[in-house]
């Protein structure tokens, strides 16, 4: 149900020109309607800190519970930002203690870039933490995605992340592991999900964890996986959230390494992703830019326009499945006080009351 724009921030109006349903304040008052706050902790670097803001936004405005949705971006100081990325930080963001001050019914944990082998020597791995520990005694839920997965995994559980060797980067198959969850209730039992990553938690250590595996891959792994009480903290490994563009922008990103010499190799495609006539379009784009590069040419012009209006979406509708059981399941069983997690009567290391 509706978003609700509590502040300028501009991912409101981008949403409402794709269609979203998204309140003023003003009409949203005058609605009878329950309210839930939801904190979006965005630790994307500054070239992608706005595109994931309208991602997990779009996510969270199109679930079916009914209910206002007031989400609340705010961001770690400890992560290092351009003066345009702060500005829009210093603009739109809340700060960690004006949350922690009103408090919120669940909370998103965005992926970051990294620079350490060990998560443990990032600049966020401290702040993050605190968080997280924050958020596990005042909010219903946490869900994490892909790198907040792995240092959450590795801070809380001690269980560290290991290199594949090679990237996994594309659309992959997925398969319901557990279908009685309430987490994945009437989602397709087999559905695709994108990825993109050198990095993973492999089932035996969600395992060892103590974690369950609600979905994963042959190719790409666990994908879906929720804390030993069923609900507390969710786990993402892949990109549920991604829009159908996000893996031509990557590729797009790379073909630039390569060309200005940054990267080695030439990337090889998303799997899974581009269609036979879209990899004829780039594999002719790519003669072309190895002859300007030899002849110390301009980059020509990346081929996008060509392909944008032919790539497949796979994911998106199970992904708002899913988002859309999340909240609801938070609807249920929070605390009608923002800053209290359950409502009387949950027990906090059962709150879905799943047997066993």
């Amino acid at each position: 149900m509706p978003l609700v724009a509590h502040t300028e921030l501009p991912s409101f109006n981008r949403l409402r020109q794709e269609g979203q349903n998204v309140l003023s304040p003003d009409r949203a008052t005058h609605q009878h309607i329950r309210e839930l706050h939801i904190g979006l902790l965005n630790m994307m670097p500054d070239s992608a800190i706005e595109a994931t803001e309208r991602q997990f936004f779009r996510l969270v405005g199109e679930a079916n519970p009914i209910a206002q949705f007031f989400v609340h971006p705010f961001t770690l100081d400890e992560l290092p930002r351009g003066e345009k990325a702060r500005a829009h930080i210093d603009a739109f963001y809340e700060t960690f203690d004006q949350i922690k001050r009103d408090g919120l019914d669940a909370l998103i944990i965005t992926g970051a870039n990294v620079s350490h082998p060990n998560l443990a020597q990032e600049a966020f791995w401290q702040p993050l933490t605190e968080v997280v520990d924050w958020a596990h005694d005042n909010a219903t839920s946490v869900l994490c995605s892909c790198l907040a997965t792995h240092a959450v995994i590795q801070s809380h559980h001690n269980q560290k992340r290991t290199h594949m060797g090679n990237k996994l980067w594309g659309v992959y198959s997925h398969r319901v592991m557990d279908r009685k969850h309430p987490l994945v209730n009437d989602v397709n039992t087999r559905f695709d999900v994108p990825h993109s990553r050198f990095n993973q938690i492999t089932r035996e250590q969600f395992r060892q964890a103590g974690l369950k595996v609600l979905v994963e891959s042959e190719e790409g792994g666990v994908h879906l996986a929720v804390s030993q009480d069923g609900f507390r903290v969710v786990y993402f490994q892949g990109h549920p959230e991604y829009d159908t563009i996000s893996l031509l922008k990557e590729y797009k990103r790379e073909v630039t390494l390569y060309f200005n010499r940054i990267r080695e190799d030439y990337p090889p495609f998303p799997e899974n992703y581009f269609s036979l006539r879209n990899q004829a379009i780039f594999n002719e784009y790519r003669e072309r830019l190895e002859s300007a590069k030899s002849r110390q040419e301009p980059m020509p012009p990346f081929p996008e326009a060509l392909v944008t209006d032919t790539l497949d979406n796979t994911w998106h509708d199970t992904a708002e499945a899913v988002i859309g059981n999340w909240i609801g399941l938070v609807y249920q069983i929070t605390h009608h006080m923002r800053n209290i997690p359950f409502m009387e009567g949950v027990d906090p290391d059962n709150p879905l009351g799943l047997e066993e």
